[in-house]
């Protein structure tokens, strides 16, 4: 059997499966599949027909190496590098947020993993939509509620997160300064290692989670991330 058509035959039993969405973009509505949620199903389908699948990093692109292991050939698939610029974070935690999407994405190429409500939620396309009339643009009205700090951070340190706006961004509402402070938490907690790393950024970060309590809805779910966070490094340890 060849590397081509036990590829083929390892993406028709992934789509037997019954994978399920763990990852939620609040602020945009939709849901879409973490490295978490197809990986561990694709390395044992790997495993079981004889595939082995190795990613790698260049400056200039990530590359997915997908071999036969019974005869050694191979399919290499290759996506471009780009930055994230995330506000908040460390250097270090964007390149570790460009890696985790590129392997994602590489993953989900290879196997044909599709997330059409992704386009759509982002495209706002609907079908047999209707054309409509673009409006006039609003003129711009001040933004009532609280109002979102222009620079706050959490304790010096390794797990500290730095949250600014630019003077121009100033007038953005406190909903896009949580979005913001949601993203930046994420990273973070991509990043970390074991329940102690979660606790360590919740302390660090208190502060900046204390400024969410002005949106009580916004404050509760960042406390659930934080659990469900801390209950995945109890539940890997038992």
């Amino acid at each position: 059997m060849t590397v081509h058509k036990k590829l083929m035959e390892a993406r028709i039993e992934l789509q037997g499966t019954q994978l399920k969405k763990s990852g939620l973009n609040k602020f945009a509505g939709y849901s879409y599949f973490e490295l978490g949620d197809f990986l561990p199903t694709i390395q044992s389908i790997f495993y079981r027909i004889g595939l082995c699948g190795v990613v790698s990093y260049t400056k200039d692109y990530a590359e997915l190496a997908i071999t036969d292991v019974d005869d050694g050939t191979l399919i290499t698939i290759s996506s471009p590098m780009a930055e994230a610029n995330l506000k908040g974070t460390h250097p270090i935690q964007n390149l570790g947020a460009v890696e985790t999407y590129q392997r994602r994405y590489l993953w989900m190429t290879a196997l044909e993993i599709v997330e059409h409500d992704v386009l759509d939620a982002q495209t706002g396309y609907e079908e047999n939509a209707r054309p409509v009339k673009v409006a006039p643009k609003p003129v711009p009205q001040v933004v009532k509620g609280p109002i979102p700090p222009k620079v706050i951070q959490g304790k010096p340190g390794a797990w500290q997160l730095k949250v600014s706006i630019e003077p121009n961004e100033y007038e953005q509402s406190f909903e896009e300064w949580v979005a913001i402070v949601f993203d930046a938490t994420q990273l973070a907690l991509n990043e970390a290692s074991s329940e102690a790393d979660v606790m360590a950024i919740f302390r660090n970060n208190r502060n900046i989670f204390e400024k969410l309590k002005e949106s009580t809805v916004d404050y509760e779910e960042i406390l659930s991330i934080f659990t469900k966070a801390k209950n995945k490094f109890k539940k890997d340890e038992q």
